[in-house]
Parts: C-alpha cells; sequence; structure tokens
C-alpha cells in the first residue's frame, strides 16, 4: 500500500482564535468550534457562535483535528464553521476519501498525540501535522474500508443505546412496582439493612506472607471489580490460595457487593451482586440477603438510592461508608413475593442484556482488527460492495403460529456484517437471531414467519444498500429445525381456527440447534 504525507493528499487549516467579543450564545455568526470540548461521537455540537470576521473556516466534510492538548481527538464537520487555535481542519484532496481519512485518524489517535510537544500544554505543529504518513490505497477500496467501518461503529453505537435501554427499562419496572425508595410514596416498610441479611466487611489477607495469594482458589474481589453498569461483579485479577482464604472474608452466590471506601464520593455506594462463592477487600461491604430478600430486588433498591447512600458517608477527604453507618441506613423492604415478581422481571432483562453486551465485546474486537488490517493493506475487499444498491424485498412465508409480542429487536450483531461478507454464514446469523427471538416471545407461540420478517426488517433498517434477502434457503433452514423439533418432542403443533394457521408451541426451553 502506498502511503503519502498529510501535506501532499488534504489541504491543512490552522484555526486561530476570533477577539472574544466576537463570541456569542444566541446563534449570531457562524459556529464557532475551539476544541475537543465541542466533540461528541462523530460530528461536533455547536455551543458558540462568532460574528468575527477575521477568521478561519472549516467547510462541511472537513476533518477537525485537535491540535491542542488533549492532541488527536477527531470530528468531522457538518456545517460551514469557524475554529479556534485548538483546531485544525483536514480538507482531503480528490485521490483521498474523507471518511476514510477520519476512521485512519482516529484508529492512529495515540500515535498522533505522542507527537505533540509541550511540558505543560501539548501541542502539535502544522509541520509535524503535514508529515504524517497516510495510507491511500485505491479511491474505491477506501470508500469499501470507510464503509465497513463506519457499519461496525454504527452496531457498536446501537448496541451501548441498546444496554442504557434496558437499564432504564429496568429502572422504570422497579419504580412502577415500589415507587421512589426514598420518598417511599407507597408506605411500605423501612427497616435498617441489618433486616436485609447478614452484613460483613472484607479484608486483605497478609501481604508478607505471598502464601496467601495465588493459585486461583477463589477470587478476591475490589471495587474496580463492581461496575456502575453491570449486574454482576467483574472477573478479579487477584486469587487467594488455599492459605489465604482461610484469613479472608467470603461471600456466596447472591450476596450484594457495595464500595463503601473511595477516593470520591461518586464511587460510593457501587453495587454489584455475586454469581459464586468469591473473596473481597475491605473497601467493599457485603449483604448475603435473608431468605425474605430477593437478591435482584436488593441490586434494584441500590442502585436507585445511589445519592441516598452516598449521602451517609464520612464528608472527609477519603469518602468511607463504615460498617456500622451502613448497618443503620434503612430501605424500602417490600413483601417477597413482590420482590420475587422484579426478580423474575429484572433476570429477563440481564439474559438480553448479558447477549448484548458479549455482542458489544465481540463488536468492539471486530472493528480493532478491521482496522488494524484495512491500514495495512492486509483486509480482503473483493466481497465487500460499495455502498449502493437495491433495498431487499421482504419474502413471503406461509407456516406462522399465534400471536408475537409487537416490538422483537433483533440484535445488530457482527454475524450480519459475515453474513454480508459471506452468505455460507447467514445460517450462523440465524441460529444467533433465532434464539434472541425466542427469548423474547415471553411465552407466546414460535412463529417462523414472524422471526423471518423480523430478520429481514432488522437487515434492511441496517443494511438497506444490501441485497442480502432470506429467500428460499433461509426458510429450509427454519423448517428444517422445525421438522426436527416435532420429530424430538421439543415442539407440539396445533392449529388456530380463527386465523386458519399451524402453531407450534415450546416444550422445552432447549430448542435444539440446527
Amino acid at each position: 500500500m502506498r502511503f503519502e504525507p498529510l501535506a501532499s493528499v488534504a489541504r491543512i487549516i490552522a484555526g486561530q482564535s476570533p477577539d472574544s467579543s466576537t463570541y456569542n450564545s444566541v446563534g449570531e455568526g457562524l459556529p464557532f468550534f475551539q476544541g475537543k470540548a465541542d466533540f461528541q461521537d462523530m460530528y461536533p455540537t455547536v455551543r458558540m457562535w462568532c460574528t468575527s470576521v477575521k477568521r478561519k473556516e472549516a467547510e462541511p466534510n472537513d476533518i477537525l483535528l485537535s491540535v491542542r492538548a488533549p492532541v488527536g481527538a477527531v470530528n468531522i464537520c457538518n456545517q460551514k464553521s469557524i475554529i479556534g487555535r485548538g483546531l485544525a481542519a483536514i480538507r482531503p484532496l480528490s485521490e483521498l476519501d474523507g471518511k476514510f481519512l477520519y476512521y485512519y485518524l482516529k484508529a492512529n489517535e495515540s500515535l498522533i498525540d505522542a507527537l505533540g510537544t509541550g511540558s505543560t500544554f501539548k501541542a502539535i505543529t502544522q509541520e509535524t501535522l503535514k508529515k504524517i504518513e497516510i495510507p491511500v490505497p485505491l479511491i474505491d477500496d477506501q470508500i469499501r474500508i470507510a464503509h465497513l467501518l463506519g457499519k461496525v461503529e454504527g452496531l457498536i453505537a446501537q448496541r451501548k443505546q441498546q444496554l442504557q435501554q434496558l437499564d432504564d427499562l429496568l429502572k422504570s419496572v422497579f419504580l412502577e412496582m415500589f415507587g421512589d425508595p426514598v420518598r417511599n410514596e407507597q408506605g411500605w416498610e423501612k427497616p435498617s439493612l441489618r433486616a436485609f441479611g447478614k452484613i460483613s466487611t472484607g479484608n486483605t489477607p497478609p501481604r508478607n506472607d505471598a502464601s496467601n495469594y495465588g493459585g486461583q482458589h477463589i477470587e478476591w474481589i475490589k471495587t474496580d471489580n463492581i461496575g456502575a453498569d453491570s449486574v454482576f461483579v467483574t472477573t478479579a485479577t487477584e486469587y487467594l490460595s488455599t492459605s489465604g482464604i482461610k484469613r479472608a472474608r467470603t461471600v456466596s452466590k447472591g450476596a450484594l457487593l457495595v464500595a463503601c471506601i473511595a477516593g470520591s464520593v461518586e464511587s460510593i455506594g457501587r453495587a454489584a451482586l455475586t454469581d459464586r462463592n468469591v473473596a473481597f477487600n475491605q473497601q467493599i461491604n457485603a449483604i448475603q440477603p435473608a431468605n425474605d430478600v430477593s437478591p435482584f430486588f436488593l441490586y434494584g433498591l441500590f442502585k436507585l438510592s445511589r445519592s441516598y447512600i452516598q449521602s451517609h458517608a464520612s464528608k472527609g477527604m477519603k469518602k468511607i461508608l463504615t460498617k456500622g453507618d451502613f448497618e443503620q441506613i434503612t430501605m424500602i423492604k417490600p413483601p417477597f413475593e413482590s420482590q420475587q415478581e422484579f426478580a423474575q422481571v429484572a433476570g429477563n432483562i440481564e439474559s438480553v442484556k448479558t447477549t448484548y453486551q458479549r455482542s458489544l465485546a465481540d463488536l468492539e474486537a471486530l472493528y480493532g482488527a478491521l482496522s488494524q488490517k484495512a491500514f495495512k493493506g492486509e483486509l480482503d475487499l473483493s466481497r465487500v460492495p460499495l455502498p449502493n444498491g437495491a433495498e431487499p424485498e421482504l419474502p413471503q412465508i406461509t407456516v406462522s403460529t399465534g400471536e408475537v409480542p409487537s416490538a422483537i429487536h433483533l440484535p445488530d450483531t457482527e454475524l450480519l456484517l459475515a453474513a454480508l461478507g459471506d452468505r455460507t454464514r447467514i445460517k450462523e446469523l440465524l441460529r444467533f437471531w433465532v434464539e434472541v427471538y425466542r427469548n423474547c416471545l415471553n411465552g407466546a407461540a414460535f412463529s417462523a414467519q414472524d422471526f423471518l420478517a423480523a430478520a429481514q426488517t432488522r437487515i434492511a433498517e441496517l443494511h438497506p444498500e444490501n441485497d442480502l434477502e432470506l429467500g428460499t434457503d433461509a426458510y429450509d433452514q427454519v423448517k428444517a429445525w422445525v421438522f426436527e423439533a416435532l420429530t424430538s418432542g421439543r415442539l407440539t403443533q396445533g392449529y388456530a381456527d380463527a386465523d386458519n394457521r399451524v402453531t407450534l408451541a415450546s416444550q422445552s426451553p432447549d430448542w435444539g440447534t440446527w
């Protein structure tokens, strides 16, 4: 692959700072972008306007590069604007695709940052910027690479949005069932945390005895294993030995671990459940739920009471919520039956969320691998279409069953990208999607027609320019699975007189595979 200095394939416009008297926030003049603070995921957000006549302008589709600390971040300019000293506008010439340049610079942000100089305020000079080597494959290949990376990036953004929506759903279900846990408008019993189970504080087995650590006998959980958005604690980096566990504090599956010592109050109250036996350190208080307390309810309660819990922490430089203070916090405690109802919903949400989190991790790994190979010229682009083409037509499938929930959103998995590039991998995509679809049915009967319609619609939404059509071959895959499931007894066949349709009901949570 050919590489060229940036100055030979693009025009570089260094920003400058207009007189501050020409700034305004009421929309007069042109949008004014000053630095990374104005950047979003891809396009900047307008916070300020400028009326100065003496100015440096960026045009739509210019690449905006942060040239003063922090150095290297990029966005795409989506409107004519004025740029300040913290930015440079990079305008690709005819042999360089703008989106390709954007993704290349984005992938190399840390390398560009390393080119900055200055001990107190790092910046990159225009001369250094001009010398950055840019790969220049054929223009059609540049467009293909940018299009492919853009699709994966879009899937990553959608997956993150879906995970946030699942968190919001869990919160809304809790509030609908129990109301605000702090205000307690529904008048639930509100005992101290002692009534919720056994409370213990973790510890650190003596470090001067190396035999306490290693051997992977049991994980030793720290506060960084308690994520703000993860229901369960993440895998620990340190393990205790058989001798170390004798000197440690441990909890079993279903305990709630709560961060109670931190450098900032924002970290206090982070909570996560255990799905295995673990040991934990002294920065964590644990609640091993009593028989009348649901772990999922307890998790939801703490997630919605974070500020309330933080208000009980010490006011010093280092925020601490001692075991004594922790035990005295009062929380709502509805009847166990109500807790269990919430736990059922929360468990279903967490099941979908776990699938999405795995998919997100896979997508991020895929993006990294694709970008690395693409910019080294190692990516096979022979089967990657240019971004044009007709929207696929939805095939008519006649085998169907009873009522299906109105909104089932199939995940935008990396398997779809694989299927777009290699039609032989459609089967893998369908196997993954049908399992997600089944988990979302909530007891409704399975419908081959509705499933394939949902799959085809999702493909059309995510890739309207692609011609992937779930036709006879896809139907045959589903049909073969249905017949095998009927033979084995995992499905039973019935008939719906109301709409003259065959109905298929699951007899087991294990639907098997094709």
